[in-house]
């Protein structure tokens, strides 16, 4: 697998990663033998970029990763995570005492002295411009307690707030067919800083599988179901904040599109490995078959139908979300 760095990130990581969020919760329940079963495939094609957080399943997926690296062992491997989501969304929350706490608890969770990725979880936009929580941030760094520091975010001005910070070392945004607007300023800034870009919401929540249909039903404890108005977080976070309905109907237009021999999803994470300033996309995957046919999607040769893909967002999907993050 082609493998990217940042300047500021320090390693070199494949191009398509592994999202852990789903082995947590909120995607419906994964066993830990299934669990397991995925964070080896994934490794097992090229994949060494693993991204969970503290939240996910109240540590449950960072437990479950830290077990994958006890059983792995030294393999090249980058675990990025994430804190600050399992505490009111308050600023005044993020401080030098709760990152000490979060980060004893998720190298407990990891089972490692230093984490090689720590990134403040899409918290409360005045927090970008804290220098107290940077500074707090740097002092982990020197103390070998993280390796190195990014931020999630939800937004392109919370983003380019970060990459303005010369510590940030990486930047995770929702990149995908139907969440264009990045790649106007955040991925110039950043290419040009040195810091690292994370796609995340790679599939829009599955909706560019193209597995989706208007009978599909989602259970109780899928954030398909429950957070699909912004109930629970960000709406942005569940199918890139594009009504279902309407991603369906983009979905049938990009079909076409596909190359052949490749499935959309495949083509939906390559269309992203080609944004210039990208250096990992993080799909889930819930079995060992998804792992490996997203990893998968790094061997297809680069697409050729940049246009046709933003004639779909500008006619279908820019109305609906390109203001909004």
């Amino acid at each position: 697998m082609e493998n990217r760095n940042a300047v500021r990130l320090g390693r070199r990581v494949g191009v398509v990663g592994l999202g852990c969020w789903q082995l947590g919760a909120d995607w419906g329940q994964v066993d830990e033998k299934d669990a397991l079963a995925v964070l080896h495939a994934a490794a097992d094609t090229g994949v060494n970029f693993f991204d969970t957080a503290d939240v996910y399943g109240d540590g449950r997926s960072e437990t479950l990763v830290g077990r994958f690296l006890r059983e792995r062992g030294d393999d090249g491997i980058t675990v990025a995570t994430k804190m600050g989501r399992r505490v009111e969304q308050a600023p005044e929350n993020y401080s030098r005492e709760n990152f000490l706490a979060w980060n004893d608890r998720s190298r407990a969770n990891l089972g490692v002295d230093t984490l090689d990725l720590v990134q403040l979880h899409c918290p409360p936009t005045p927090v970008y411009s804290t220098d107290e929580v940077f500074d707090a941030l740097d002092e982990m760094v020197e103390a070998k307690r993280i390796a190195a520091y990014g931020v999630s975010v939800e937004t392109v001005e919370e983003a380019l707030t970060a990459i303005a910070r010369p510590g940030v070392a990486s930047v995770q945004i929702i990149l995908n067919a139907f969440r264009l607007k990045p790649l106007e300023r955040v991925l110039p800034a950043a290419a040009e800083a040195g810091v690292a870009i994370i796609a995340r919401v790679p599939l829009a929540s599955g909706l560019l599988s193209g597995k989706y249909t208007r009978d599909t039903r989602f259970g109780e404890d899928d954030h398909r179901n429950y957070n699909r108005h912004g109930d629970a977080f960000d709406v942005g976070e569940t199918f890139s904040g594009v009504p279902f309905e309407v991603g369906l109907e983009a979905v049938e237009r990009l079909r076409p599109l596909v190359p052949a021999g490749a499935t959309l999803a495949q083509f939906a994470l390559r269309w992203i490995i080609d944004q210039p300033g990208v250096t990992v996309v993080i799909p889930g995957a819930r079995n060992p078959e998804q792992a490996r046919a997203n990893s998968a999607a790094a061997d297809l040769a680069p697409l050729t139908v940049q246009d046709e893909v933003r004639a779909v967002y500008d006619e279908l999907v820019r109305p609906l979300v390109h203001d909004r993050w």
